[in-house]
């Protein structure tokens, strides 16, 4: 979701400095696109980026957590989100997330990640030059994202379900 404008601040980011880390893209990407999924193998083919972009496919869920915890940054550009999921797993990692500033993930990451402009690749590049420039403010984001992670717990998920239904 969104991975054009995350291919366009990557991009951004590079021109900006050549020494980042490699962009790494886990899980499936559509075979081609469509009216509500860009079509990032093309896209990806057509970046110009090489080898700076690394895309892994699809990750077991067991080995979810060794892949987020390799990470220096997880980046989730996606602005249609019922709840944010992947950024609450990132920071559960202790990996610091910058993330799009749209529907639900504000909620869920509150100032626990950095928060951009949703379709924004300037805005993203910027953060995430931020992010990679300081790494105080990563160990802050890390630890405060483990923090605000163990909030989210499936016990008390199921007790506020409850009493909302009972309520």
């Amino acid at each position: 979701k969104r991975t054009d404008t995350l291919l366009a601040a990557y991009r951004a980011l590079v021109q900006r400095d050549p020494e980042v880390p490699p962009l790494v893209v886990a899980g499936r990407v559509p075979e081609r696109g469509g009216p509500a999924v860009s079509d990032f193998a093309r896209m990806a083919r057509e970046s110009g980026l090489g080898s700076r972009l690394v895309l892994v496919g699809p990750v077991e869920e067991a080995d979810k957590a060794a892949v987020l915890s390799g990470a220096t940054a997880f980046v989730f550009p996606s602005e249609y989100e019922g709840f944010g999921l992947p950024p609450l797993e990132a920071m559960a990692c202790g990996v610091p997330v910058v993330a799009a500033n749209a529907t639900s993930v504000p909620e869920v990451c509150g100032d626990a990640a950095l928060l951009v402009r949703p379709g924004d690749p300037c805005a993203l590049a910027d953060a995430l030059m931020r992010l990679l420039g300081d790494p105080p403010l990563r160990s802050r984001l890390s630890q405060a994202g483990v923090t605000r992670a163990a909030r989210f717990t499936w016990v008390r998920t199921a007790r506020l379900t409850a009493g909302a239904l009972t309520g």
